[in-house]
């Protein structure tokens, strides 16, 4: 046992070594503290990858107190002041790691120091305290919380996700696993992480004891993180560079919103301000704080739209930075039956219409207007968006496009409420289970048809108004897709009167 000992302290101190000559070979513009320096002497022979990641962020080249010298509209950190203990050094794997041990569940000794697998939000918010309140406001942080604790979605999870089985003539629904809905809903939406055991591993460092992790890994939106905070800043900031070239970048947000339910990316990538992105980008300045139009980029990405702070080439803002991606959006255009003002709160499993369902509308299209913004605050948000379209067009041209948006807005959520009173009649006539009945109301061949009407229909004929991707308003899932879907239902609808006894009551 002994002699076991002895190799692994003598194997530590090569690796202590190659890592601190491996570490010493980088310029560092600020100095590194002891404790992550000691992490260093590890990791980057062990998870050289991640080593070489953090070697290319800010965090590693410019200490918090450089960062608050910097101009106001410059700066990356929005924090006052940081404490003595993380000011002077770079921001490295310990003042991540380490940060708020106490209230982290997941925290375990690791080689003489204590640290934490998951860095949350609320670490983050030592030095970037406004951004994570603001998404902490953001539809997106609460994104576990309104997809599971709604229970209509619920239902559709186990349909999509659950394995069925055809047996003895009959089709039976057997309910999802978390293993599956990790990687699939929840991959987005984000997983409930909880500390569920310790396991002791042999590794190169000898034998350890770790934090079993369950649903991890995972980079969700709406994460729930051992410490109690929501939400994952490496969504759109991955580790562990963090850049904000790649959070800027269309690819970033293409990981969630590429369809056919989100087809934001897809409509995009077919778009005129797609085109330009694609096409001459490399000529642009990603990383330029802030972000002038015309100057470092001459076509918005989703980050211009909806997050980043843009100024014009005299320096004049035309719209502040906001992680509340919601500042800039009066209509919610996606993920229910029908477009609506955005919710006020960023949980909607709180909402709840006349009819018992935790939904913004009533199935007849009725805003639930108690639970959603005013039009005061509409317009206030679309004064903002258009500020945004203001530094590339005109006023003819800005209001064209949205009157466009209106009447997209309009004819979807038309089309859709044709196809709500067929399911309704089918659900009345007793010709299928759903509502009324109490049964699951996502997983008979008309009712996933009507899901299809909106959640993939609707939406892309919305967005590709929205967004300038005229196809996908058309005949790639869009108003022709709507048309033949609604009419497939009424066709069904009358074969399952001709053919299929009524349902007992």
């Amino acid at each position: 046992m002994k002699t076991l000992l002895c190799r692994h302290k003598i194997l530590l101190t090569i690796i202590l070594l190659l890592g601190s000559v491996f570490f010493s070979g980088q310029v560092v513009a600020a100095e590194v503290s002891e404790d992550t320096d000691a992490c260093i002497g590890c990791h980057s022979v062990v998870t050289p990858g991640i080593v070489s990641d953090w070697q290319k962020s800010l965090h590693y080249k410019v200490s918090p107190t450089e960062g608050l010298l910097k101009d106001s509209i410059e700066r990356r950190i929005s924090a006052e002041s940081v404490s003595e203990g993380l000011a002077e050094t770079v921001v490295g794997c310990a003042e991540c790691h380490m940060m708020n041990s106490g209230k982290h569940p997941d925290s375990f000794e690791h080689n003489g120091f204590t640290i934490h697998t998951v860095v949350s939000p609320a670490d983050c918010a030592t030095c970037h305290p406004t951004e994570v309140t603001e998404f902490a406001d953001n539809l997106m942080a609460e994104a576990y919380a309104s997809l599971m604790n709604n229970p209509t979605y619920a239902h559709m999870i186990d349909s999509t996700n659950g394995n069925h089985e055809f047996d003895e003539g009959a089709m039976n629904f057997h309910g999802s696993d978390p293993l599956t809905e990790a990687d699939s809903c929840l991959s987005c939406h984000g997983t409930d992480v909880k500390i569920i055991g310790v396991e002791t591993r042999e590794t190169d460092m000898g034998e350890m004891n770790f934090p079993q992790l369950s649903n991890w890994p995972n980079s969700g939106v709406g994460r729930l993180n051992p410490d109690g905070s929501v939400g994952a800043c490496s969504s759109c900031h991955m580790r562990h560079q963090f850049s904000i070239e790649v959070a800027r970048k269309p690819y970033t947000c293409a990981q969630c919103h590429k369809g056919p339910d989100v087809p934001a990316y897809k409509v995009y990538s077919v778009s005129m301000h797609g085109n330009i992105q694609k096409s001459v980008d490399k000529n642009w300045d990603y990383k330029a704080v802030p972000w002038t139009v015309g100057k470092d980029f001459n076509a918005p990405t989703c980050a211009v739209c909806h997050a980043s702070e843009i100024v014009d080439e005299n320096g004049e803002v035309l719209v502040k930075r906001s992680h509340r991606f919601n500042d800039r959006l009066p209509w919610r255009i996606f993920g229910l039956p029908y477009a609506h003002p955005h919710p006020i709160e960023a949980d909607t499993s709180n909402i709840v219409n006349k009819g018992g369902l935790h939904f913004p509308t009533e199935l007849t299209g009725e805003p639930v207007s108690k639970f959603l913004i005013s039009q005061e605050e509409m317009d206030k948000r679309q004064v903002n968006m258009e500020a945004v379209c203001s530094g590339c067009h005109s006023y003819q041209w800005i209001k064209g496009h949205f009157a466009r948006l209106d009447k997209s807005i309009e004819t979807t959520n038309h089309m859709t409420l044709q196809a709500t009173k067929i399911l309704s009649q089918a659900w009345a006539e007793g010709l299928a289970e759903g509502i009324p009945q109490g049964e699951n109301p996502v997983n008979e061949a008309i009712e996933l048809k009507w899901v299809e009407q909106w959640l993939f229909f609707g939406n892309s004929t919305r967005f590709a108004t929205a967004m300038g991707g005229a196809d996908y308003g058309v005949f790639a899932d869009g108003r022709w897709s709507q048309t033949k879907n609604l009419q497939e239902m009424y066709d069904y609808l009358k074969f399952l009167r001709a053919t299929k006894p009524p349902l007992k009551n």
